[in-house]
């Protein structure tokens, strides 16, 4: 896109076009890593979402993010509490960080870069700061809470080059609503989390890293996360500089005002009396996060969640590939999802306008449990096959059809050629498609083998010169189908 100017105005940030390549790259690697991996340790419920259903009072001491650690042994009788005391006694939180950094002989951002390439992503997003206030790289920024509170060296312009030399773009994440470095009181409901964005020194402190971030890195995606300590003037500031810096960058929606009138005890307690009813009335409103609206952003996130229609605004779901987002030691091969059913929602979101921001939680020396790699390697091996009907393509009149035998179809446009992704393990040499009516030659994406649609009584029958043999998720385009 062309080098603009933009106003710090909402009218003025609001008329600048989405950058092409976040649209088209559908595909990023999120990367939660820090002091958090030592213990690596989470309460053991479910979702998050089962957190606050099932123990909403100490919820976000309960939640199965291990990089909310050191809120969770804030709270007595807490698994996180008691697993700290029996393995690290009376250590603080902070007595992580020599280990941490010690344990970063063995790591190479090379190493991490070439498998995010070869799983397909087309950019990284890394947690420079997340909620413990640690950062990631040299900040010249001088915490006044906690003097030295970074990691000296610069993992972040590590991982950066190393992203970059593999051609993907890179993007960093900030935690700008939550820092237990300034706010060290423990949080144990949703209103307490949403009320306890520090004031004082931070805001400032807050905005004076994010631009050192942008200055120093120039990162594609600039990923808050939470909510943002200072007002919408300064914010649209923010962002306008942002974009002159980084004509191609793009902001995603997590940046809305923090809320000043969450700080009483009475204010916090009546906004847990809503939320335990409305989690009474509708449990099922709580399956995964999505962010409100705010004025200007280039993109919405679902967390743990994905929207079930074809959206007219850029989205990127976002998840781990288990319930949390760092490295949990406690993680199974069972507490994993499939790499067929994180492929399937990809493909889902993607016929509905979304990408998907995929986490990696590395182990605190760097290495990446090998749950995590054979995933990672089942996106690449798919992406290779079938990737013509992602990369670049945009969301078709519909979404969503289904086979005769109930297999899920999925729907892309590349062009003027329609792709058909069908989410399951087909077999034989033909499919009827329901409810559509399709005409017209094409060709397997993985083979290249010629298929054939015709329209026959509403429906779509496909017949394939070459045999599926119920490989997963097998796409077919057609040629001027769109």
């Amino acid at each position: 896109m062309p080098d603009q100017t933009y106003a710090p105005t909402l009218e003025s940030l609001n008329s600048r076009p989405p950058p092409t390549w976040y649209d088209e790259a559908k595909f990023g690697v999120f990367i939660h890593w820090g002091m958090f991996a030592i213990p690596g340790f989470a309460a053991r419920l479910g979702s998050i979402s089962d957190a606050f259903k099932t123990d909403y009072d100490r919820a976000v001491a309960m939640t199965p993010y291990t990089e909310w650690y050191a809120n969770a042994i804030k709270v007595p009788s807490t698994p996180s509490a008691e697993f700290h005391k029996t393995t690290f006694g009376d250590a603080p939180y902070e007595a992580f960080k020599d280990p941490f950094l010690a344990g970063l002989d063995a790591w190479d951002a090379e190493e991490w870069a070439e498998a995010f390439a070869d799983a397909g992503a087309r950019y990284v997003v890394l947690v420079t700061k997340h909620h413990d206030g640690f950062c990631l790289w040299p900040s010249g920024v001088p915490n006044p809470e906690r003097a030295g509170w970074d990691a000296g060296r610069d993992l972040v312009g590590e991982i950066a080059a190393a992203v970059r030399g593999q051609g993907m773009r890179f993007g960093v994440y900030y935690s700008g609503g939550i820092d237990w470095s300034f706010n060290p009181e423990p949080l144990r409901t949703m209103a307490d989390f949403m009320g306890s964005t520090p004031g004082g020194a931070y805001p400032a402190y807050a905005e004076a890293q994010v631009r050192e971030l942008i200055a120093r890195y120039e990162p594609s995606l600039l990923w808050n996360d939470i909510s943002w300590p200072g007002d919408e003037d300064q914010l649209f500031r923010l962002f306008a500089d942002y974009y002159a810096a980084v004509p191609e960058g793009v902001v995603n929606d997590r940046w809305v005002r923090s809320s000043t009138g969450l700080r009483s005890k009475e204010a916090r307690a009546a906004l847990d009396e809503r939320i335990r009813a409305r989690i009474a009335r509708d449990p099922a409103a709580f399956e995964g996060i999505i962010p409100q609206p705010i004025p200007h952003s280039d993109f919405r996130t679902p967390e743990y969640a994905r929207f079930p229609d074809i959206q007219t605004k850029k989205w990127e779901a976002t998840r781990g590939m288990s319930h949390s987002f760092g490295f949990n030691r406690n993680d199974k091969e069972a507490d994993y999802a499939s790499a067929e059913t994180l492929i399937g929602d990809f493909v889902d979101g993607v016929s509905k306008n979304g990408n998907l921001l995929l986490n990696v939680g590395p182990m605190a020396n760097g290495a990446i449990p090998t749950p995590q790699r054979a995933r990672l390697k089942a996106f690449g091996t798919w992406l290779r096959a079938n990737g013509k009907a992602i990369y670049g393509a945009r969301p078709w009149t519909r979404a969503e059809a289904v086979t005769d035998d109930g297999l899920p179809v999925r729907f892309t446009r590349s062009g003027d050629d329609l792709n058909l992704i069908v989410l399951g393990r087909p077999k034989g040499d033909g499919l009827r498609i329901k409810g559509v009516a399709l005409a017209g030659a094409g060709a397997r994406l993985d083979t290249g083998a010629p298929v054939d649609a015709r329209a026959e009584g509403g429906d779509t029958v496909i017949t394939l010169s070459r045999p599926l043999s119920g490989t997963f998720a097998p796409a077919l385009r057609i040629v001027g189908g769109a």
